[in-house]
């Protein structure tokens, strides 16, 4: 079991004397706090608390991060308040524990909206202080080295929620040594079975390769001293989650993946690595294709190194890492190992992780802002925590680290989330290209904008990254809040016509008691739900009419309905019904349709009719004359077979100035065809031109519109 004195005499190591007095103060305050309390294993519990610091200490962590890991518990379990704590030692480590401490004062529908409470209020913790994540981590750790002593149901959630949520946010934060033992422990708690499977084949995989590990290690190790390069190999043990997930995903077979032997190489500065490259290259063939350089582009956490795999003897492949030592450090404890900087200097590539570690945690933070709910958060966290990256460049030469399988609209959100929400088209290596399109590593990307675009829905089935995903939802779901509550105030307006009043008119009191009745919190809130088609405007109107109206109004007659103009700018609570695809210039009626808004149908349409008089659920429209958009109709042909037909209808529709999105024909048994035309108007007029100049083609006897 740890103990105080053993953790002080670590401490010296890095800390001053003041320092250690802290900690050692702050043990003994979590010692008195937990008095009494015991863990599932039946020790005392400080002893989790005096672990978690054990384990930060070992990563060289501030005496503040220390102070925070001995009593990260305090406020959740014991009668201690965040303002005591505080008062204590200061606002830094009570800021470090409130938020590392659980939601325990909320009551939650399902223990997945918890974990999803816990991680955003973590999050918003981080921003403002990375050491948060830190001692959560070391917290972690510890509860998972510590898992046998809990219930098997309970051992299997802790291990899901390790693998979904905190060992990917290690891996990101680039402390690669914490990541896989969470990994690994995870593993055996949730597949006991096969962690102990895999287990034993490795250790007899081992045994029988062990000579070959030796003979390889030895090769290199004399070519680099040969060539007078200072700098030591070793094997690199693989882990049994790592082994498992490759098995899974690459459908490979376990003798396949231990086949390929791996080692490191760790020299004394950059040029080394470079030179040690070239060594092992000359000692070994390169496999084509299989080297990668992230010295020159470091990874999104910070990982630098030089990849490469090479053919040895005897059809042995080999891989082979090549860092410098600081390149060792970071890659180990990543943000840890940055986090401190300030105590051991102003290095360079450590300002670099730290600032690319806060970058990630407020890009985090921007997608908690845009997110509706804290489920919807963690959804976008977890597909933004496995990435493999592409590298991208600028037209301006500066580099952007994206998810594999990114594509432009993703990049284009990296630049600036107003640069995604303007973006139109993009040119890949100074080409047009799809913004759907995959990018991959040194491709330069430029995004063309215009002031007037808008993000596109369809984009949602293609982005990956979660910063696009959440800024696209976040847009609609604003545009369509806007664009409902602008409809049910038309709408609304309409109906209290009816009674010779308006919105403006209304009696507060009433719409007070309507509101509370309905459990919404402002006129908006109802105005969106009209719109929305939740709720009939007609009832509401009903309810807030005024005190002399208390009878109905007369059914309005053809000569006196009131109409709502249709102005084409609605937006996604407007929808023009596929059934009859009304166009400017026929007459239109409303229909209220819950969850999507108003759809319109020409009057005449036969899905319609059979409600067109019942008030509650149909509205009298009207064309606005300023409209100018452009309208979808279907035109049914009867043609005589003609080479060249198909091409002669097209052109003479555009000529028209209609523009054809689809034409098919269908053959007959009788002299004529039939052909189907899709096309876009802008009006009746518009149409009519388009089915006389199709008319008066020699080829065609009837045209009309289905």
């Amino acid at each position: 079991m740890p103990t105080v004195d053993a953790l002080s005499d670590r401490l010296t190591g890095y800390l001053d004397l003041q320092q250690i007095k802290l900690v050692r103060r702050a043990y003994y305050y979590a010692e008195q706090a937990h008095d009494g309390q015991r863990r599932k294993s039946g020790e005392p519990y400080v002893t989790h608390p005096l672990a978690v610091a054990s384990i930060l200490a070992g990563m060289h962590m501030d005496h503040q991060s220390l102070m925070a890991a001995m009593l990260h518990d305090v406020i959740e379990d014991t009668a201690v308040s965040r303002e005591g704590l505080e008062g204590q030692f200061g606002q830094e480590v009570a800021d470090i524990v409130d938020g590392v401490s659980k939601l325990t004062h909320l009551e939650f529908e399902t223990r997945a909206e918890a974990q999803a409470e816990n991680f955003q209020k973590m999050v918003l913790a981080m921003a403002v202080d990375i050491r948060v994540i830190l001692v959560k981590l070391a917290d972690r750790l510890h509860n998972m080295r510590t898992l046998g002593a809990m219930p098997p149901e309970k051992q299997r959630r802790i291990a899901r929620e390790t693998l979904d949520i905190y060992a990917p946010v290690a891996a990101r934060l680039g402390m690669r040594d914490l990541q896989l033992e969470l990994e690994d422990l995870a593993f055996q708690s949730y597949y006991p079975m096969r962690a102990k499977y895999i287990r034993r084949a490795v250790v007899l995989a081992r045994g029988q390769r062990k000579d070959v590990i030796s003979s390889i290690e030895e090769a290199i190790r004399n070519r680099l001293k040969q060539e007078g390069l200072p700098g030591t190999v070793s094997g690199r043990e693989k882990h049994l989650y790592s082994i498992y997930t490759k098995m899974k995903t690459k459908g490979k077979s376990f003798a396949e993946i231990m086949d390929v032997f791996a080692f490191r190489i760790v020299t004394e500065s950059v040029d080394d690595c470079y030179r040690a490259l070239g060594i092992v290259h000359n000692l070994y063939k390169p496999v084509p294709g299989r080297f990668k350089d992230y010295v020159a582009i470091p990874k999104a956490n910070g990982y630098q190194s030089l990849h490469t795999d090479l053919f040895g003897a005897r059809d042995i492949t080999i891989e082979v890492q090549i860092r410098t030592k600081e390149m060792d450090a970071v890659a180990s404890q990543g943000i840890a190992e940055h986090s401190h900087y300030k105590i051991y200097g102003d290095s360079n590539s450590a300002i670099d992780g730290y600032n690319r570690a806060r970058k990630w945690v407020q890009g985090l933070l921007e997608m908690q802002k845009r997110a509706g709910n804290s489920m919807e958060f963690i959804e976008t966290v977890k597909t933004d925590l496995f990435p493999d990256e592409v590298y991208v460049f600028s037209p301006k030469g500066r580099i952007f680290e994206l998810p594999q399988g990114a594509t432009a609209v993703d990049f284009a959100y990296a630049v600036h989330t107003d640069i995604g929400n303007s973006c139109v088209s993009c040119r890949i290596n100074r080409r047009l290209a799809p913004l759907s399109q995959p990018l991959h590593s040194g491709q330069t990307v430029e995004i063309i904008t215009t002031p007037s675009a808008q993000p596109n829905m369809a984009w949602l089935n293609f982005v990956i990254t979660g910063k696009a995903r959440s800024a696209i939802r976040h847009f609609i779901k604003v545009q369509h809040r806007g664009e409902s509550i602008e409809l049910g105030r038309r709408l609304l307006t309409q109906f209290l016509s009816n009674y010779g009043s308006s919105i403006e008119e209304v009696d507060p009191e009433a719409l007070n008691n309507l509101l509370e009745e309905a459990e919404l919190k402002s006129l908006d809130e109802l105005l969106q739900d009209i719109g929305m088609g939740n709720r009939m405007a007609y009832v509401v109107a009903r309810r807030l009419r005024p005190a002399e109206h208390e009878e109905e109004p007369l059914p309005p007659s053809d000569s006196n309905k009131a109409t709502l103009a249709i102005r084409g700018t609605e937006g996604m609570v407007l929808h023009y019904a596929r059934c009859c695809g009304p166009i400017p210039g026929d007459s239109i009626t409303g229909h209220i349709s819950t969850g999507r808004g108003l759809v319109i149908h020409r009057t005449d349409c036969r899905n319609i009719a059979f409600m067109k008089d019942d008030a509650e659920k149909c509205v009298y429209l009207e064309w606005s004359n300023s409209i100018d958009d452009e309208f979808i109709v279907n035109l049914d042909l009867k043609v005589e077979p003609k080479r060249g037909l198909i091409a002669t209808l097209a052109t003479t529709a555009s000529g028209a100035s209609a523009n054809v999105l689809k034409i098919d024909i269908t053959e007959t048994d009788d002299a004529l065809n039939t052909v189907h035309m899709d096309l876009t108007v802008k009006d009746r007029i518009h149409l009519a031109k388009v089915m006389r100049k199709l008319k008066a083609l020699k080829e065609v006897y009837k045209v009309s519109r289905v």
